[in-house]
């Protein structure tokens, strides 16, 4: 099972998923949690970001995502190939010889959940990301678009409940784990 929080950066995925990590682990989940990657890219991101850096956060993901699947049955990610395409689209716009690749990725997420920017709850600066609103807006913003545009099931983590948030994640998670139970034969 693999698991995908997305979102704008500074939303709180990073807290959710070890979070969620930490209570499935508490009842003996084997998992993986794989953090953002774009944090590690050596180019520049946020708003000065280029082809070549969302190509090295996108592919760095994937290769992160792989490789985790095979170290864990479940697979928590501080974001999504959807994130770091957005990212991508706002930079330099739509990249037709990615598209295919985008698609095909996104269809091996079993969830993907969308962490929301809560109103009057401004990015933290932690010196990596950008703490610009308007560009943490226009993120979010292109994402729905993409979600939309692809047609993309997603959970959506109410604004107002910021407090249940990782109830939440853990109840769909959990159900999402349970085997299905095949009818006895009488």
């Amino acid at each position: 099972m693999k698991v995908a929080l997305i979102g704008s950066h500074g939303v709180g995925k990073t807290t959710l998923v070890y979070g969620l990590a930490a209570r499935l682990k508490r009842t003996d989940v084997h998992l993986e949690v794989l953090v953002e990657v774009a944090r590690r890219c050596p180019l520049k991101i946020n708003e000065d970001t280029d082809l070549a850096a969302q190509s090295w956060i996108l592919h760095t993901q994937i290769a992160e995502e792989t490789y985790a699947a095979t170290q864990a049955p479940v697979v928590l990610c501080d974001r999504s190939v959807l994130d770091n395409y957005t990212y991508l689209l706002l930079a330099k716009g739509r990249q037709p010889h990615l598209e295919p690749l985008i698609d095909s990725w996104i269809s091996g997420y079993d969830l993907l959940v969308h962490v929301p920017i809560v109103a009057g709850k401004e990015a933290q600066g932690d010196g990596v990301r950008s703490t610009d609103q308007h560009f943490r807006q226009a993120v979010d913003d292109r994402l729905a678009k993409e979600i939309e545009n692809r047609n993309i099931n997603v959970l959506y983590l109410d604004p107002h409940n910021r407090d249940g948030w990782l109830d939440v994640l853990e109840n769909v998670s959990r159900a999402a784990l349970q085997t299905p139970q095949l009818e006895l034969l009488v």
